[in-house]
């Protein structure tokens, strides 16, 4: 039996980089408030842990997919999927991302540069491609996309980041803007600094217990799910969201 008390009850949500930092509190947090998970990371024992996870939070089994947001081809069979079992989807949260090394731009090797690329700006094209029929057939579609305030403060040394990041808010806005007159809505989250593997490979010399914990910001993206967004002009600040609710 259902739980109808659920604010997203019997919805589909998918999850990328979904077996560490936000992902997983995005994955979490959203098997909580009802919705079944399409989790997907690189690693197959990530993603049993977080199956174990879920289980012993909800009591049900989220669906794991493999996948190196590289392999373009592994997205499209992916939607497919998804539609064959499913018909729609819900909701995306796209956490998956690479930070790649910080370089001077100038030092950025060749096969780095374009490993980053397909990760973390060339698989939001592919995902957006691939998702867009599903969202839509869906009753009020989301997308919610994890970004960085390195867009707007580029820093040295951040480039490759900085800029696939910035290449993935054009995207995504541009996106919204197209899709402004269905019911499918999309959003730019900014978690600022977080306590994140990520973020301890960038900033190595800083006390990861000065930062918040990744679950602090699985509420967000619960209440996201359920918004009734516009067209992503700015980014959702998690520290402005945080500190609103006192």
């Amino acid at each position: 039996m259902t739980d109808k008390t659920l604010p997203l009850d019997g919805q589909i949500a998918l999850v990328t980089g979904a077996t560490r930092g936000i992902g997983r509190a995005s994955a979490l947090a959203l098997a909580a408030a009802g919705a079944h998970i399409i989790a997907t990371a690189r690693t197959q024992g990530g993603l049993e842990a977080l199956d174990d996870e879920i289980k012993a939070l909800t009591g049900k089994s989220a669906t794991l997919v493999p996948l190196d947001l590289t392999n373009g081809s592994g997205i499209d069979q992916l939607g497919y999927a998804i539609h064959q079992r499913h018909g729609h989807l819900d909701l995306l949260v796209h956490a998956g991302a690479i930070l790649g090394g910080l370089t001077p731009i100038a030092h950025i090797d060749t096969g780095a540069w374009d490993k980053i690329v397909a990760t973390n700006l060339t698989s939001v094209y592919r995902l957006i491609r691939s998702i867009e029929p599903l969202l839509k057939a869906a009753p009020k579609g989301r997308a919610i996309f994890l970004t960085t305030g390195r867009v707007a403060r580029p820093k040295a040394f951040w480039g490759a980041y900085g800029a696939t990041k910035a290449g993935m808010e054009h995207l995504v806005r541009t996106w919204a803007d197209e899709i402004e007159n269905t019911d499918v809505r999309a959003a730019l989250v900014d978690p600022g600094a977080m306590r994140t593997k990520m973020r301890a490979e960038a900033m190595p010399g800083e006390d990861p217990e000065t930062l918040p914990d990744p679950s602090e910001i699985g509420p967000l993206i619960v209440e996201l799910a359920q918004a009734e967004l516009g067209v992503p002009a700015a980014s959702v600040l998690f520290p402005e969201w945080k500190q609103s609710r006192g």
